[in-house]
């Protein structure tokens, strides 16, 4: 593992006075394993947060959500997710191609309870659990580099209501995203989708997709 902090975290350990509590905090809860906690708490969520950098260096945070259990951990160094169909941009994916250091946010918001974790990220369209993950098109493969809980203390809670109707279920066909209906992207769209719209009930304009968003019926 290396130096978790750097000299930009040092001067503002040494403003606040904090150096030596930061000191104590990472020796007690950084790790570079997964530990059986860990594991359950990982293989227990259905959605998380990931950040990747891009080409100019900005780094792109992005919401995941699945089934629980989506994300599963391989063994003590290694977990593995699934990437779903979404917008055609790979903007995540695109990125763990050209710079594989990532960062992983996983919440309970019921409980609270949080884990983060950094690793180094492969992408593949042939890996061998690609069968396993129900309506997937790639595979990214985590190797961790280091995790560690997080306190909850500003973390608001939710309840969680329902499953995201589009998330891939085996025996059950997914429903189409309702902006592939938009007008002004139907020249775009790649030839497998061009007959979307018209199975969902015809085109709609940004601005009727717009208001469905509002509505929660998107």
């Amino acid at each position: 593992m290396s130096e978790f902090y750097g000299t930009q975290h040092r001067m503002m350990q040494d403003l606040f006075d904090t150096r030596s509590m930061a000191d104590r905090v990472s020796e007690l809860i950084v790790t570079s394993e997964i530990a059986d906690q860990h594991k359950h708490f990982i293989e227990t969520r259905d959605l998380f947060f990931l950040t990747t950098i891009d080409h100019r260096g900005y780094p792109t945070c992005s919401y995941k959500g699945g089934s629980t259990g989506f994300v599963r951990v391989l063994d003590g160094k290694t977990l593995a997710f699934p990437s779903y169909d979404g917008n055609g941009m790979f903007l995540s994916v695109g990125n763990i191609s050209a710079n594989d250091k990532i960062g992983m946010l996983f919440i309970d918001f019921e409980t609270p309870h949080r884990l983060r974790l950094h690793g180094e990220a492969t992408v593949s369209h042939d890996d061998s659990l690609l069968a396993e993950f129900h309506g997937a098109e790639l595979v990214v493969r985590v190797c961790v580099s280091e995790l560690f809980v997080n306190c909850p203390r500003y973390i608001h809670r939710y309840q969680r209501l329902s499953t995201s109707r589009y998330v891939p279920q085996a025996g059950h066909p997914t429903p189409a995203p309702q902006w592939k209906r938009i007008d002004a992207v139907q020249d775009a769209l790649p030839e497998r989708d061009r007959s979307i719209a018209e199975s969902l009930g015809g085109m709609i304009s940004a601005e009727e997709y717009g208001a469905m968003l509002r509505k929660g019926e998107a």
